[in-house]
């Protein structure tokens, strides 16, 4: 019988290597090697690898394309609009969705929500838990006013129990709790390491597909905030959603970061109370809720996120500096953006900001990347600099270019609608956003439309 060979595997990016080193090459983190054990060609656990893709044994065959039923694919809500949202209107039968987040951020709570919906009225759903007890679930289920004969729990780690009972079962969903605790016997290495966590994921896509089984995998994060394990895991399901938001705060942000059955960067927006998640329906409300009237350095952007506009404040402080260097600080948005947005501001603008303590803040807690909301930026910057308050009845959004330009972006119509809805005024945006919708008779909306082409114009638009 041939040996079994050993191997180090990086537990963050997956990187083997045939001895122990301090600091991975892959991903250049420190003490992440550890030691697994993989089973020689030709064993038993080799030959039975993929049990769990196949029902009875079945081996699926090639179809061509055009005798492929599609209609055969429905989505099941979860009766949560904003969780369908994210998912891209429901769940599809088969698919596997990763959900990640920091530990009681709300993801077992959604899910138990999620599946007691699913359940209702359409067949049988299962909940396995490797961390919490049935007993404990039910606790969960009541402060949630849960009660189906439906749902099914069961407490089990062990991957090839989990299939058995499922075949038995033969639930609409399954939900596992997490990753890092289910293990397969086929192999010797601790729950949680990088092989059993990349063998029972893709065991899990198997059964899916074949079982035609909805299943939720919850994983955990690193302090980095990344799913604990390797990056391939990512790779293997349909959707990758992650839970965004502290825990001592009310609001929980879902963003879907990978959705083969619908868009991409969609979010969800939840409120945590003592019955659980509910859903935001009017998040751009809520963001500025508490803004405060008449503050420098305070302006409202209409961002993107997906297919939903929204509403959200832009702080920024500018200040004095008494230190041999000038700090710059940035939450909810990039920090290397807004210094190349302080370098055009004193470049094109004229405003000396070299020795001047920058700090720049996203109110609501979410994180923004798009560019559109470089003219939030420099208009909040500039108001704080001349300590000229922004007119509260007025939103804005653009791309800056390095020479001071603004450039046009996507989606303007949705987003002035959006403003509209909240009772803004006036709304300064790219003379190119302004122009086409003037030539496609879209201009026909009760605020003021601003268009700018530079960034001296952008600030005398907004009466900086």
């Amino acid at each position: 019988m041939a040996k079994p060979k050993t191997v180090f595997f990086c537990q963050d990016c997956a990187y083997q290597s045939p001895k122990w080193m301090g600091k991975c090459p892959g991903c250049s983190q420190w003490n992440t090697l550890i030691e697994e054990t993989l089973s020689p060609a030709g064993t038993d656990a080799d030959a039975n690898r993929w049990v769990a893709g196949g029902l009875q044994g079945a081996v699926p065959r090639p179809t061509p394309l055009s005798e492929i039923d599609v209609s055969s694919e429905p989505r099941t809500p979860t009766g949560s609009l904003e969780f369908d949202r994210v998912l891209g209107g429901g769940v599809v039968q088969g698919s596997v969705i990763l959900i990640g987040g920091d530990p009681g951020i709300g993801k077992s709570t959604l899910i138990l929500q999620s599946l007691y919906h699913i359940a209702a009225g359409r067949g049988k759903v299962l909940y396995v838990s490797g961390e919490e007890s049935p007993s404990q679930i039910r606790l969960r289920a009541d402060r949630l006013n849960i009660a189906s004969d439906d749902l099914y729990i069961l407490a089990e780690t062990a991957f090839e129990e989990i299939i058995v009972h499922a075949d038995t079962l033969k639930p609409l969903a399954i939900v596992i709790d997490s990753i890092q605790t289910v293990y397969t016997r086929r192999m010797s290495s601790a729950p949680g390491s990088v092989g059993q966590i990349r063998e029972v994921a893709a065991q899990l896509m198997f059964y899916a597909k074949r079982a035609g089984v909805a299943i939720f995998i919850i994983g955990h994060v690193t302090k980095e905030g990344a799913i604990a394990g390797p990056r391939v895991l990512e790779h293997i399901v349909d959707a990758v959603l992650y839970f965004e938001g502290g825990k001592d705060h009310a609001y929980r942000l879902l963003r879907g970061v990978k959705n083969r059955f619908g868009p991409v960067h969609e979010l969800g927006i939840f409120e945590m109370k003592g019955e659980g998640l509910l859903e935001v329906e009017n998040p751009s409300g809520l963001f500025l809720s508490e803004r405060p009237k008449d503050a420098a350095g305070s302006v409202v952007i209409v961002t993107q996120e997906g297919t939903r506009p929204m509403l959200v404040e832009l702080q920024a402080l500018v200040s004095q500096s008494y230190l041999g260097s000038a700090r710059r600080m940035a939450l909810g948005v990039d920090a290397n953006r807004v210094s190349l947005l302080l370098a055009i501001l004193e470049k094109r603008a004229g405003l000396h900001l070299g020795d001047q303590d920058v700090f720049v803040n996203v109110v609501s807690g979410i994180q923004i990347n798009e560019p559109a909301i470089d003219l939030g930026i420099v208009a909040a910057l500039a108001s704080s600099f001349r300590d000229c308050p922004i007119d509260p009845e007025t939103v804005v959004f653009g791309e800056i270019g390095l020479a001071g330009e603004i450039r046009g972006i996507q989606r303007a119509e949705q987003r002035i609608r959006e403003a509209e809805k909240l009772g803004f005024k006036r709304c300064v945006l790219p003379q190119r956003n302004a122009e086409m919708l003037q030539k496609e008779n879209l201009n026909q909306f009760k605020m003021a439309l601003i268009g700018v082409s530079d960034i001296g114009g952008a600030l005398r638009g907004c009466r900086i």
